[in-house]
C-alpha cells in the first residue's frame, strides 16, 4: 500500500514538535481513532530503538502492527520501520519530516507505506486500506495540530508490554 502522505502546518517551534513526535508514548493521544491496544515494547519510549505495538482498525479487518524508531535526525526527521499482519509478514515504513516556516510555524509531513506479500496485497486492495489509511492519517495530523497548539497537559504515560518489573522491586 502506498506510499500515502499527509501534511499540516502547526504553529509551534519545530523542536517542540520533534520532541513530541519522537516519543512513541504520545502517539495514542492523536491516533486513537484508528489505532487501538497501543503499548510500548520497551521502557524507553523515545530514541532510536523505541518501539510500540498496536492494532490498526480498518473496515473488514483489524491487524496487529508494530513500529520502531530506526533513525532520528533532530529536529527534522524521524524514520520508523516495523512489521504487521498475520505472522508479521507485512513490512511497514513511516517517515516524519518537520520543516521550519516563518515565525514559529512548523510543517509536518508524513509518509507511510507497506510492503505486503501477494496474499496481503489482495487483502489490502479488497479492504480499501490505502484510502482508509490516507483519511485516518490526515485526521491524526489535524488532531496533532489541535493538541500541540492548545498547549494542553501531556497525555498520560502508556504501559509497557509485560509491565515494569523494576518499579515493583520484583526481579
Amino acid at each position: 500500500m502506498g506510499p500515502i502522505s499527509a501534511k499540516i502546518e502547526i504553529d509551534i517551534p519545530r523542536e517542540r514538535a520533534f520532541a513530541f513526535l519522537s516519543d512513541l508514548g504520545n502517539r495514542p493521544s492523536f491516533t486513537d481513532h484508528f489505532l487501538s491496544d497501543f503499548h510500548l515494547t520497551r521502557l524507553e519510549s523515545s530514541g532510536v530503538g523505541a518501539g510500540a505495538r498496536f492494532r490498526v482498525e480498518q473496515p473488514l479487518r483489524s491487524v496487529w502492527m508494530d513500529t520502531a524508531i530506526s533513525e532520528l535526525e533532530a529536529p527534522y526527521l524521524i524514520r520508523e520501520r516495523g512489521n504487521g499482519g498475520r505472522l508479521n509478514r507485512i513490512r511497514t515504513n513511516t517517515a516524519w519530516e518537520l520543516t521550519e516556516g516563518p515565525g514559529s510555524l512548523t510543517t509536518v509531513r508524513l509518509a507511510h507505506w507497506t510492503e505486503p506479500g501477494p496474499v496481503d496485497r489482495g487483502l489490502e486492495l479488497a479492504s480499501a486500506a490505502s484510502f482508509w489509511q490516507q483519511r485516518s492519517w490526515r485526521e491524526a495530523l489535524r488532531r496533532l495540530r489541535d493538541l500541540l497548539e492548545s498547549e494542553t497537559p501531556r497525555p498520560a504515560r502508556l504501559a509497557v508490554a509485560g509491565g515494569n518489573r523494576y518499579a515493583t522491586g520484583v526481579p
